[in-house]
């Protein structure tokens, strides 16, 4: 008989994991409170590219602390009693910001992104998503020489890792979107960045493929584990309702909620959270972007999707759970028009989401330690939509005893969990 494993969490990281272990003989069963993509996953800017491989813990955050102490700046708002009640995160994630953890960290990324990226377009053919995918690259803007020469941290982290880019002034960047208005005096073009027009809808496409292989699909909230043997393994899985779902092995993908579910079981983890809004946008006349861009000094994505222009800000640290809070996004809305020409808003209220973000930046991928058959894939901060499908790969590949295709020992969980 086929090996059982469930799958908690129905985002990008967990349906490729669940169609990864399918396709490895597996017997799997998926399991979320909600359909693939309806989650964190259905909330982002839609972009494939090697330069998330750069934290938002790195010296320049260093630099921009005074800055951030007023707490009104677009890119970066925070609660503070949240940081105060959690000093043991907060204190990890600045010394995580020196250069040579920073490094560290964007090498072992690069690899991640650039694996998923090459599991992505598998996927994307599998399912026949593939017109959902554009690859005219994204855009970093700047409006004058100050914002730009403080992005010079990230062109040579770009350059080191020998990124495709082009620097463009004024009239390039009008040549290439004419939509804009003429406000910025430079911008990185990212050339070999990837897009896709709804991430939500792609991820309900894999999660449909899981389906038509042979996969099964539980929608219920996970309550609390439990393991049935601390020798042998197996896991029992305990959802609302009192329904319980026994399994060989067990993999925790729930994003910002894994920390809730493993402590059910004795495991603390040390989770900050990327908070960030976003909403969908009609143009005004005849306006259109052809990429993704980011206004580095309005703290915002805009990115054209099936939706509408969704317009993305920057990242808010809170608790998981804590009530919204508008005023980032009211100024991210603010400052968009002054770069495009939005008109009305599509949705009534914007969207929330939360971003899990370890210490480091990185993931925690492979097995947790002393708790035989019980697998983790969570904490892929602001990037898990880039790197869900290598996740995947590698954890399939450690679960099945073979080697991954990179160097699976950075995102190891005895990081945090001992």
């Amino acid at each position: 008989m086929a090996r059982q494993v469930v799958v908690l969490g129905a985002g990008i990281v967990g349906v490729s994991a669940a169609l990864e272990l399918l396709d490895r003989g597996y017997d799997v069963t998926l399991m979320d409170r909600k359909f693939p993509g309806e989650e964190t996953s259905y909330g982002n800017a839609g972009v494939w590219t090697r330069s998330s491989l750069v934290p938002i813990n790195n010296p320049t955050l260093w630099k921009n602390l005074p800055k951030y102490v007023s707490n009104r700046t677009t890119a970066l708002r925070y609660y503070l009693p949240f940081l105060m009640r959690n000093l043991n995160w907060t204190f990890r994630f600045l010394m995580n910001a020196r250069q040579s953890k920073v490094l560290e960290t964007a090498a072992a990324l690069d690899q991640l992104i650039s694996l998923s990226m090459q599991e992505h377009m598998r996927l994307l053919a599998a399912s026949g998503e593939q017109q959902r995918l554009s690859e005219k690259g994204w855009m970093f803007l700047y409006r004058n020489q100050s914002g730009f020469e403080a992005s010079q941290f990230a062109r040579d982290i770009f350059d080191h890792f020998e990124l495709d880019t082009e620097i463009l002034n004024a009239d390039q960047i009008s040549d290439l979107e004419p939509s804009l208005n003429r406000i910025f005096i430079a911008a990185t073009w990212i050339k070999d960045a990837k897009s896709i027009d709804n991430p939500g809808a792609l991820v309900a496409g894999y999660g449909k493929l899981f389906l038509a292989k042979g996969g099964k699909f539980v929608q219920k909230t996970v309550q609390s584990l439990s393991p049935l043997s601390t020798t042998s393994g197996g896991w029992k899985v305990i959802a609302d309702g009192g329904d319980s779902f026994v399994s060989d092995d067990l993999v925790v993908a729930l994003g910002p909620w894994t920390p809730h579910i493993l402590k059910t079981i004795g495991i603390d983890v040390p989770m900050g959270y990327e908070r960030g809004y976003h909403m969908h946008f009609r143009s005004a006349n005849g306006g259109h972007l052809q990429r993704p861009i980011c206004d580095a000094s309005g703290g915002y994505v805009l990115a054209p999707m099936e939706q509408g222009f969704r317009l993305t800000t920057g990242v808010e640290l809170d608790a998981c759970d804590a009530p919204g809070k508008l005023n980032q996004f009211e100024q991210a809305v603010s400052s968009a028009k002054e770069a495009f020409p939005l008109s009305g808003p599509v949705e009534n209220s914007p969207w929330m989401g939360r971003r899990p973000t370890l210490p480091d930046s990185r993931p925690i991928i492979g097995a947790a330690p002393k708790r035989k058959g019980l697998w983790l894939a969570f904490g892929h901060q602001h990037v898990g939509f880039c790197t869900g499908p290598g996740t995947a790969r590698v954890l399939a590949d450690l679960m099945t005893g073979q080697s991954p295709p990179i160097d699976a020992k950075p995102f190891c969980a005895e990081r945090y969990l001992r």
